[in-house]
């Protein structure tokens, strides 16, 4: 049997604040290779045997940056599904397992985090194939990782039998919550013990019965958004009123905690990581004889067992141990290793007050490109502007700004009102308050430009699609 891989994208990875933010997360950071961590877990795919294409399940504003990423690395997904509000994984896995059905009949379901890494992806092939045996005698299989430190921060499985001998599968004795450090250090010396990764392998129709006999208002409202979905370009759009009725549950508490059908693949050696704080991306970086992690334009002086990740300026650090220091260009995190899980909180406060520091990078990724914020003052605003080759913005206007642009790189076709022009480098244009406009790049290397805005309001809210290429208007 075929195993389709399912690519659950939606999270938000606040812990790791100030690179991951509300609307461009973790998973599509390159944080450890010059692949972002979604683009690491397809790319790991593809030593597996008889792997299909991958269903990927995320939301409406990360839904341009997941098939632009996978665009990159040559994967072409199944389907994106769009979740319309989040409900954990249960919901998840749920609608992704009906789809898989409905396309191509029953499969293994191979379901995967987009924002783990798994340093050894040979050990990874080998225990997807140990899964794929026990998935097909219609066990719900996880992956346990062997602990190599007594972790507060992760889910236990403990493993009870063998499903057989000299096999590396143990029916699941029982699910265990994220323990003290007292009850870490004794599940690590008992032993039987694993770290509860997340991942699965499981027949869709095993998943859909179980699902169906223990949490039935999850099958019957994932079931209906699907029904209702919408196809919008490349995208299914779930039916929001039905997919809103979900409950927010986890697969392990929705299914694995209550069925007899759990199993548990005893990796060992997998290099796995869940990238769950500063902290843990330090324990796998590579360290220099003092160490430290330093990655970028770093200087130090009298530093130790520290992480230090300048991405715009140069940073000095002097005198310290055992601290995190991420610089981004809008702000900088200083914190103790012991309390990097605490940046949670300061994302928190920062929602709170309303900042957008929590929410969106000064570079702001669109569809068709970027923007990046430049300069700000009162009633103006200068914007460095990125185009894609052979894409264009929205048909649009706006009631409060008039808009100065100065190519600096490439070639633009500018719609200013009802007429069209082409620019080149060096050359300007003026975009009066209230005329309808359009920015196209016709050529093949990316168009740059400088944007200068001025007016009485110059927020993003401030436009009337009037035509878009990618469905906003």
């Amino acid at each position: 049997m075929n195993i389709v891989p399912i690519i659950l994208c939606g999270g938000n990875g606040t812990r790791l604040w100030p690179m991951s933010r509300g609307g461009y997360p973790k998973q599509y950071l390159k944080l450890t290779s010059d692949l972002s961590l979604a683009q690491q877990t397809a790319r790991r795919l593809h030593g597996v045997e008889g792997i299909g294409a991958p269903i990927v399940v995320t939301n409406n504003e990360q839904r341009f940056l997941v098939a632009d990423q996978l665009r990159q690395i040559g994967v072409q997904p199944s389907a994106i599904i769009l979740e319309p509000v989040g409900r954990n994984t249960a919901p998840a896995i749920a609608v992704a397992a009906q789809f898989a059905i409905r396309e191509a009949g029953d499969a293994l379901l191979l379901v995967l985090p987009s924002d783990h890494v798994i340093q050894n992806e040979s050990a990874f092939v080998q225990a997807v194939q140990m899964a794929r045996a026990i998935a097909c005698d219609d066990h719900l299989v996880t992956f346990g990782i062997e602990p190599t430190s007594p972790h507060t921060g992760y889910g236990y499985i403990f493993a009870g039998a063998r499903l057989a001998a000299q096999s590396s599968a143990h029916r699941v004795e029982a699910f265990v919550e994220k323990p003290d450090l007292q009850t870490a250090e004794r599940f690590l010396s008992e032993g039987g013990y694993y770290w509860n990764s997340g991942m699965f392998m499981l027949r869709a129709s095993s998943y859909l019965s179980e699902l169906s006999r223990h949490a039935p208002d999850i099958a019957q409202t994932s079931s209906l958004s699907l029904e209702r979905a919408t196809q919008d370009n490349d995208f299914i759009r779930l039916d929001a009123d039905a997919f809103a009725r979900c409950p927010n549950v986890s697969i392990d508490y929705a299914v694995m905690e209550k069925t007899d059908r759990a199993a548990v693949i005893a990796t060992v050696g997998l290099g796995w990581n869940d990238v769950g704080s500063w902290s843990s991306l330090a324990e796998i970086a590579q360290k220099d004889d003092n160490g430290n992690a330093l990655i970028g334009d770093v200087l130090t002086d009298g530093i130790s067992n520290s992480y230090v990740r300048a991405e715009h300026r140069m940073v000095a650090a002097i005198g310290l141990d055992h601290v995190v220091i991420i610089e981004t260009a809008d702000a900088v995190l200083v914190a103790h290793r012991d309390k990097a899980q605490n940046v949670k909180q300061m994302v928190e406060r920062l929602n709170a007050s309303g900042r957008q520091e929590s929410v969106s990078h000064r570079c702001v990724v669109r569809p068709w490109g970027s923007y990046e914020g430049v300069d700000r003052g009162e009633r103006f605003q200068v914007k460095r502007i990125v185009v894609n080759p052979g894409a264009q913005l929205s048909l649009q206007m706006h009631h409060h700004r008039a808009e100065h642009w100065i190519v600096v790189k490439g070639t633009a076709v500018v719609t200013n009102g009802n007429a069209e022009s082409i620019l080149t480098e060096n050359q300007s244009t003026y975009i009066p308050l209230g005329v309808t406009h359009r920015l196209r790049n016709p050529g093949r290397i990316p168009l740059e430009l400088i944007e200068v805005q001025s007016g009485a309001y110059l927020g993003e809210d401030d436009i009337v699609r009037f035509e878009d290429t990618y469905g906003r208007a």
